[in-house]
């Protein structure tokens, strides 16, 4: 993830925020409505990862093979392609197949919607977008809207007129990025106001060169997390920590689902950030968590000496 990108990290202050005293509120009104056995989904934002194969994927795996292996070692895909193109009820059906039933896609809403029409005159595109978003049936996670730092509070406006028009059954999170949402608390409690009353989520996102947008600010009982990771495995593995011990709270404040993405630029180093935190989340919480996956599989052995 380039955004929020630095090359310098010691500078930069990764502790987290104060928790928005909202976030009870909302957890405690879905808790008594709602409430199931909660569940973690973590994993990664691609599966075509050809430096995965010989540790998480076989050596030679057939890129047509990658996802249904993607499956075998994660739960969720944070689904960036759909930013590009919106796929065809063939192409859901060919993902889905090759998935385990309880694998979760969360899919991106296209450029062409959220960045170059910026919510207006959307109508058509919209339509065919949550027409490919019903086509995942069971395997649908969350869909996220990312906003472009364009987009201002000056049109909240045009979100909320946008917001009402998508089918409640789409699950639906958004991220924002303008600097003025962040700036003061009204903008951004306004915009959490909306999405509480859409039942939008929000998305969290955890860069080094941004740290206004780690708002913390819940607004369903789901939280979407993106994690940009820097190959700094004391900085890194300390703010994993720092994200478990905040999941824990809002698991046991009736939080009941929680999406989280690890970025890397070297896409090796997040298999082992995520099997750290399932690791963790297992022992912490009572969530259902698998002891397979992330990790390197065993590899065919080509042959030896002594055969």
């Amino acid at each position: 993830m380039d955004f929020g990108k630095v090359t310098v990290l010691e500078a930069i202050d990764f502790s987290f925020p104060v928790e928005p005293l909202a976030n009870q509120q909302v957890l405690a009104r879905q808790k008594t409505s709602t409430y199931l056995k909660p569940q973690a989904y973590l994993g990664c934002p691609t599966w075509t990862n050809k430096s995965w194969l010989g540790t998480y994927y076989p050596v030679g795996l057939p890129a047509k093979d990658f996802l249904r292996y993607y499956s075998q070692q994660f739960n969720t895909i944070e689904l960036n392609t759909t930013h590009y193109r919106i796929p065809d009820e063939a192409t859901v059906s060919k993902w889905c197949a090759a998935v385990r039933p309880d694998f979760k896609f969360c899919p991106k809403w296209p450029q062409q919607i959220s960045h170059e029409q910026e919510l207006q005159g959307v109508e058509s595109a919209t339509t065919a977008f949550c027409t490919s978003l019903r086509a995942f049936k069971e395997n649908l996670g969350m869909s996220f809207l990312q906003l472009p730092p364009s987009f201002g509070p000056d049109k909240l406006a045009v979100l909320e007129n946008f917001l009402t028009q998508i089918p409640r059954e789409i699950p639906l999170a958004v991220e924002v990025r303008h600097p003025d949402w962040f700036t003061g608390e009204q903008a951004f409690a306004d915009l959490a106001a909306l999405l509480e009353a859409c039942a939008v989520s929000t998305v969290i996102t955890d860069v080094a060169g941004r740290r206004d947008v780690l708002h913390l600010r819940l607004t369903t009982n789901t939280t979407f997390v993106r994690f940009n990771g820097y190959r700094h495995d004391a900085i890194d593995y300390a703010r994993a920590d720092a994200w478990l011990k905040q999941l824990v709270i809002w698991l046991e404040q009736g939080l009941q689902t929680v999406y989280f993405f690890v970025h890397y630029e070297d896409i090796l180093h997040s298999p082992k950030v995520i099997r750290y935190m399932l690791d963790k989340l297992a022992t912490t919480t009572a969530i259902p968590v698998s002891q397979e996956g992330s990790k390197p599989i065993s590899q065919p052995i080509q042959g030896s000496l002594f055969n």
